[in-house]
Order: C-alpha cells, then structure tokens, then sequence
C-alpha cells in the first residue's frame, strides 16, 4: 500500500513543474516571436504589434528568401562546414583522448600531455597571432579557414577522455590477449560502448560550427563563400538597396515586405536545423555529460 504523500512533496513537485514549465516557455517564446513577425503583414511588423501570432498573415518573407541565392549559397557553405568539421573535430578528439585516458604506467609522458592541452584553455595566442599563422598557412578565404584553427576542442578530450577512464579494463585486456592492437581497441571497443559521450560532444561540435559566425568575417575575404551566421551578421540592407537588386516581377512580393520581417524569416530558417536534430540527440545528452563523473 502506497504512503500518502505529503504536503511539502506536493508543494515541492507543483513548483518543479511550475519552475521548469516557464524555463521551457523562455525557450520557446522568443521563436514563436520571430515566426510570428516573419509571418506578418509589413505595417504590422513595423508597427510592432505583433507579439506570439502573426498579425496580417503574410507568406511574403518566405516567398521572396525561395528566391534568394545569396541565403541558399550561405545554408550550402555552413552545411559543408558542419559536415566537415564535425568528422574533423571529432577524429582528433578520439585519437588525442585515447592515449590520454591510459594510466601512467602505460603512458609515463601522459601528465606532461595533459597539463600542455590544459594550458591552452586557459592562454591563447590572441587574434593576430592567430590570424597571421591563419594566412601564412595559405588557409585564407578557404572552408578550411573556418576548420582548422578550432580543430581540437580541449574541453571535449576532457569530456572523452573521463568516458574512456570510465570504461572497464577488462574489456582492453581481453582485447588485447586477443591480439588486437591499440588502433582496433579504440575502434572496435572504446567507441561502440561510447555512444552517449560521442552524442554528446558531436552536439556540441554541431552547435559550436553551426553558431560561429565571426571566424567568417575575419578569415573570409569573398562574401559569397560566408557561412549562413556570418551571412545573417551582416545582412544590414535597406529596401532601397533591395529594390536595386530583384526583378520587376518581384515587386508586387515586396509592396508586403519589410527588411523586419525578411530578417526574422531568415533567422529562423537559419536556427531551424539545429532545432530538429537536437531533439534526437537530447536522449544521449545528460547521460554523456555525467558518465565518468562518479568513479567507484
């Protein structure tokens, strides 16, 4: 027979819900805001009357960014950034992590390794320096601008290398009486068995390049070779200066458009593919974040 349940839990359970009802809506809020304002009438939109619905429901914003060639060039860029970097990212992580994870005995140079990646979170060479070896190096105004120079995240070899330490030594000295050497140990026994903390930080590998905008505006001297974030960065038009670049048969489209809403519309097509591939990796997220925190 159950117990009844007491006062203070029930108080202490309606103010979770309540506390984490309203932490969700000032998730949510703010892009049913911009939906709402990229699907709005322009004199609505100007006149800020639009608040979580759209007022003078207008498809124009979505219809005239169908027609532009600069934002589909920018989403390809940032794509093949992210489809890049992250294979990149995470190929250095996994083979920094796994010598890292090992033990002194077997690794007598580990805590030199360490303490060098450790420093770099915390000193950097700064932005010239950085800039300077970025152009020396040949990479300027390339994809791999945006790439290399944040190829290896510290913070995620931590992240993998406490998930590696967390793995059982059974399982590597089973392996290796076996006869598999230390690349088929990493690859056919650490990372099958690592799926939450490799969600995890290809979560953030996504996110982190996705994001990034600024890289663009330093490395990238071709505004057509921008990213989508670094695109919608500078996208400080005016209609006069949209009116000089779009065909008279776009004109009756841009009677109901303003730069207000074309920039909501824009932004959330911009935020809109990481809001459909977190809720796939949400399940692996807080498990990768705490595994290997507990030691026995």
């Amino acid at each position: 027979m159950r117990g009844q349940i007491s006062l203070s839990r029930k108080l202490f359970t309606t103010f979770n819900a309540l506390f984490l009802t309203g932490v969700t809506l000032l998730g949510i809020v703010p892009f049913l805001h911009l939906l709402s304002i990229s699907l709005s009438s322009n004199t609505a939109a100007m006149a800020g009357e639009v608040k979580l619905w759209p007022v003078g429901f207008s498809w124009d914003a979505y219809i005239y960014l169908g027609e532009k060639v600069e934002f589909f060039r920018a989403l390809w860029v940032s794509l093949e950034r992210v489809a890049l970097g992250t294979v990149v990212n995470m190929l250095l992580v996994f083979l920094t992590a796994y010598p890292l994870a090992k033990s002194n005995e077997q690794f007598g140079s580990r805590t030199v390794y360490v303490w060098f990646f450790a420093v770099t979170m915390f000193f950097g060479g700064g932005l010239i320096p950085t800039f300077m070896v970025v152009k020396n190096t040949g990479l300027i105004d390339s994809i791999w601008a945006l790439i290399l120079p944040g190829a290896l995240s510290v913070w995620n070899v931590i992240l993998m290398l406490n998930f590696f330490r967390s793995i059982p030594k059974e399982l590597e000295e089973a392996a290796t009486i076996d006869g598999a050497g230390h690349w088929t140990i990493l690859w056919r026994v650490f990372l099958p068995v690592s799926l939450p903390s490799i969600a995890t930080i290809g979560l953030f590998t996504i996110v982190g390049h996705w994001n990034s905008w600024f890289d663009g505006i330093l490395y990238l001297n071709s505004p057509d070779k921008y990213p989508l974030q670094t695109y919608l960065s500078t996208l400080i038009m005016s209609m006069n200066s949209m009116m000089t670049s779009v065909s008279v048969e776009q004109l009756k489209v841009l009677e109901n458009l303003s730069e207000k809403t074309l920039k909501t519309a824009q932004i959330f097509m911009g935020a809109l593919p990481i809001m459909l591939v977190y809720p796939f990796l949400q399940k692996y997220f807080v498990r990768g974040m705490t595994v290997g925190s507990v030691k026995e």
